[in-house]
This record gives structure tokens, sequence and C-alpha cells, in this order.
């Protein structure tokens, strides 16, 4: 074949590779699942630890993230979430300062906690585990994260808009994460399990 007949083919296989590229772009962008805001004052981020032998209660009140998800598009779905530290509260304020120093969560050099996943599967009816990285002061670890998508619908008092929920429980240690030093990385008064639930309400408002 002449060199002036092979020009044409490889200018249109050039083309051809462009033009499946520019689509591969678009399909990724247009893939993701749709994106949730947290309805804070209907969420919480809770937790229990044992104290000797009692399980004491705590949340975090300040949190904030993206949520992108659909039942039907898990690859597009995905969760990224920040907690303040600063903001735990265990109704007792000697011992909230106490949990923000730098004997366990040092909120001066490390402010908040961070997850973001890198997949989410389905593991039964409405049931779903996202996989991915949990950092806790300066330590990251890769986790399974199981929750539950407790349903959506068409919110009744805000106009074009649809509310969803979740429901997400996991168990920690803190000193896996170097929260507790000194006397207190010790776990005979303070546990060393921590018990986390996570409640989230969304909302998703078409733009």
């Amino acid at each position: 074949m002449k060199l002036l007949s092979i020009i044409p083919l490889l200018l249109l296989s050039f083309t051809l590779i462009a033009a499946g590229n520019l689509n591969n772009n678009n399909k990724s962008d247009t893939n993701e699942a749709p994106t949730w805001s947290i309805d804070r004052a209907h969420s919480a981020v809770q937790f229990k630890v044992r104290h000797f032998f009692t399980p004491v209660p705590g949340s975090f009140d300040q949190f904030e993230g993206v949520i992108k998800f659909d039942p039907a598009n898990l690859e597009g779905s995905s969760i990224d979430v920040n907690i303040a530290v600063s903001s735990i509260n265990t109704n007792n304020s000697d011992r909230d300062e106490h949990l923000r120093s730098d004997d366990f969560f040092a909120i001066e050099r490390f402010p908040e906690m961070h997850f973001k996943s890198s997949s989410i599967r389905e593991t039964g009816e409405n049931s779903y585990v996202a996989e991915g990285m949990l950092t806790i002061r300066d330590v990251s670890r890769e986790i399974e994260l199981p929750f539950e998508f407790l349903g959506s619908m068409e919110h009744p008092m805000r106009e074009n808009t649809t509310v969803a929920g979740f429901k997400a429980g996991y168990k920690l240690m803190r000193t896996d994460f170097g929260v507790g030093s000194g006397s207190w990385a010790m776990t005979a008064v303070v546990g060393d399990e921590i018990d986390i639930e996570i409640l989230m309400e969304v909302l998703h408002r078409p733009s």
C-alpha cells in the first residue's frame, strides 16, 4: 500500500481514538451518583467507651462531608466525611477538655478525623460496606464501614427535594490510632474498644 493511501487511514484511526477517549472522559464525569447534603439537625455521630466497667456515651457534634450514593450505581457512589474532634461532647466539660488534650486527641495538631471511601459494595438488602481510609490523629488505616440505607422519599416540606437516611455502626480500637498516651494508653480505666453509631439524614436537590 502506498504511503499516500496509508496517511488517511492513520488520521481516521487517531480521530476515532481521540473521540473514544473524549467519550470515556464524559462517561466518567456523568457516572457519579447523586450528591446528598447532610442535614446535621437530624444526624448524629455517637460513641460509647467503657470507663472501668460502665459504657459512657458521647458524641461529636460538628461534622461535614460529601455523600454520593445511588443503590443502582455503586461504582459512582462515594463517602468523604470530616469530623471536628473539638466538638466532642460527653456531657462533662472537664472530661471533654481532657479528651481534647495531648493525652488523647491532641486537637491543636490533629483537629479533624477523616474518612474517605475507595469503593462501596452491596452485602444484602439495603446493606452495604464502604471500604476506605480512616484517619485519626496522624494514623491512617484501611477499614470496612458497614452501613444500612434506610430509604428515600420526596420531602413533604421542601419542594423538589429528596430526603434519605443512613445508619452505620463500627467498632475500633483507640490504641490502633494512638488515642491515649502515657498512662492513658492503658485500657484498665478507659477501654480500648469504641462503639460508634452514625445516623445520617441527607438531602438531594437536583441542580
